[in-house]
């Protein structure tokens, strides 16, 4: 209990059903945002236009989410966990299973198949964020920290591989990181998936193969 400026008592509590409703508002914000976002581009959607797709409220999408910067970096963070909430790069569930698989052409499989699931839900919305990055500025601090993530996270892998002793000697850690970075990229997604018609399961086999065939010994 807590009492109040006059005295009287209020009671403070969790409501489930508040916390809920909260959590759906976020999502259907974010849901809006990103088809206004890959349908529009980023310059031309305003938040007006998210509100009226998402049924709430200007003010609602600023409370729940933020600024058009917040939601396209939401959007990129949320496609990457596969949920509607970041995850740190350690608590993910492939990157566990990663470090807890054995074998370099076994843990590249593993990846392959992560970054086949990520690409479906993020490509289109790194697309929008590279296009974005041209002209705005917010936009294009978050492309340079998400790029530069990415690469700091594929020297952690190429790290984790070069433990196996399966890795070619020639190739430092850094290179196979470029090697690895260049290839889970969203725009050799889109290459591939949307202008050549690979269907997700060959660019998964493609990528696992490949990468066993430059990288190993």
């Amino acid at each position: 209990m807590v009492k109040g400026v006059k005295g009287e008592s209020t009671r403070r509590y969790h409501s489930p059903h508040r916390a809920a409703q909260a959590r759906a508002t976020r999502v259907a914000v974010l849901d809006a945002a990103r088809t206004l976002f890959v349908s529009k581009g980023y310059a031309a959607t305003t938040v007006v236009d998210i509100a009226g797709a998402a049924e709430v409220s200007v003010d609602t999408v600023y409370t729940s989410v933020g600024r058009k910067p917040a939601l396209l970096r939401e959007l990129v963070e949320t496609s990457i966990s596969g949920s509607d909430q970041s995850v740190p790069a350690q608590q993910r569930d492939y990157v566990r299973q990663i470090s807890e698989t054995s074998g370099a052409r076994a843990k590249l499989a593993v990846y392959a198949q992560a970054i086949t699931s990520i690409q479906q839900r993020m490509a289109p919305v790194f697309v929008a964020l590279r296009d974005a990055a041209t002209t705005d500025r917010d936009c294009a601090a978050l492309w340079t920290e998400i790029s530069e993530r990415r690469a700091a996270n594929m020297l952690s892998f190429a790290s984790d591989l070069r433990s196996t002793g399966e890795l070619r000697s020639d190739l430092t850690d850094r290179q196979v990181a470029d090697i690895v970075w260049s290839m889970n990229a969203a725009e050799y997604w889109v290459l591939l998936v949307h202008e050549r018609s690979w269907t997700p399961e060959q660019f998964q086999a493609w990528v696992a193969e490949a990468w066993a065939r430059l990288l190993l010994d």
